[in-house]
């Protein structure tokens, strides 16, 4: 699949939510994430939580369907290579991360009597393809997209996180938070392991001054 087929999928409707606003989606590396949500789902909500908890949670769900979405949709462009293989099980792994999120966040969301955004058929990541900060024209450039992916949802929950004014709601926040961090991480130690020459932990936080450390271009 070329940048060029890519550019061909119909572009999201993003309503009020930013690129990098709330959770966008996905990386490759298979660490269990959501443990502040699953915790809140495992009883009823408490929480008596604003419309604008509501609209943070909102755009949360909705960058969960995205990431289920591109990891799909990736999935296809993995070679049958040794290397594409080991990507394709951690995404997999990963996506089904994803969907844990995305049902958590739909249960909190309808707990606190909203309703929870619902998936689009297609999204479009073109400005990452764009900006060289991943391809699928390989099964190491779909890395790449996945790593800046995980690394701008670690940099959206330093945000939105403290904009939520339910204590269990922040919790659960910081603790998926925390969880992308550990997502790059570990995508960046996985480009280690094929023999590229970057720290695992390029920089002493993860916020938008150093966002480039974090990412890797194609």
């Amino acid at each position: 699949m070329t940048k060029e087929n890519f550019s061909l999928i119909k572009p999201i409707s993003r309503r009020s939510f930013s690129r990098r606003g709330v959770l966008v989606g996905g990386a490759i590396a298979g660490v269990s994430g959501a443990l502040g949500f699953s915790a809140i789902t495992a009883r009823p909500v408490k929480a008596e939580g604003t419309p604008d908890d509501i609209e943070v949670l909102n755009g949360a769900l909705y960058y969960e369907h995205q990431a289920i979405w591109a990891y799909g949709f990736a999935a296809g462009a993995l070679s049958d290579t040794e290397v594409g293989q080991a990507v394709l099980a951690l995404a997999l792994r990963n996506q089904a991360d994803h969907m844990a999120h995305r049902d958590a966040l739909a249960s909190a969301i309808s707990s606190l009597g909203g309703i929870p955004v619902m998936t689009e058929e297609s999204y479009d990541l073109s400005s990452y393809l764009e900006a060289g900060e991943g391809a699928l024209d390989s099964d190491v450039n779909i890395a790449k997209l996945a790593l800046a992916l995980e690394v701008d949802a670690a940099i959206a929950y330093a945000s939105e996180v403290a904009k939520l004014t339910a204590p269990e709601l922040v919790m659960a926040g910081a603790s998926i938070g925390s969880t992308e961090s550990a997502h790059a991480t570990a995508i960046r130690a996985a480009f280690v392991s094929l023999g590229v020459d970057v720290p695992y932990v390029p920089a002493s936080f993860v916020s938008a001054d150093t966002r480039e450390a974090w990412i890797l271009k194609v």
